[in-house]
């Protein structure tokens, strides 16, 4: 099983950004599926997930701004951040785990590598 996290980059506060996490050897939409994100020097947070077929769970810093949504015919499940702020820079992981769902980083056993977004003000 591998998940590829890909869409990070650089931009200016109150713009957009997509990232998208493509998985194989598992079907994203029988599992729950999470981002999650890490500031330097700090732990890695919890941001938005699929928490068990359609229903959806977001932080609360990110709620209104950012999107969890997926493509069942291309396994890939994406997130949709608007009116980015500076404090949204970190590397961002999507995670998928065949555990109960929790927004614990703890209960997930596969990671993408991560992808960098920085927000500039």
């Amino acid at each position: 099983v591998q998940l590829q996290a890909s869409g990070g980059g650089l931009v200016q506060a109150g713009t957009s950004l997509t990232l998208s996490c493509k998985a194989s050897g598992r079907t994203i939409s029988a599992y729950p599926m999470a981002w999650f994100r890490q500031a330097p020097g700090k732990e890695r947070d919890f941001v938005a997930a699929y928490s068990w077929r359609h229903d959806t769970d977001y932080t609360d810093a990110v709620k209104g701004r950012f999107t969890i949504s997926r493509d069942s015919a291309k396994n890939t499940v994406y997130l949709q951040m608007n009116t980015l702020k500076p404090e949204d820079t970190a590397v961002y992981y999507c995670a998928s785990t065949t555990n109960r769902y929790q927004r614990g980083a703890f209960s997930y056993d596969i990671w993408g590598q991560g992808t960098l977004v920085t927000v500039s003000s």
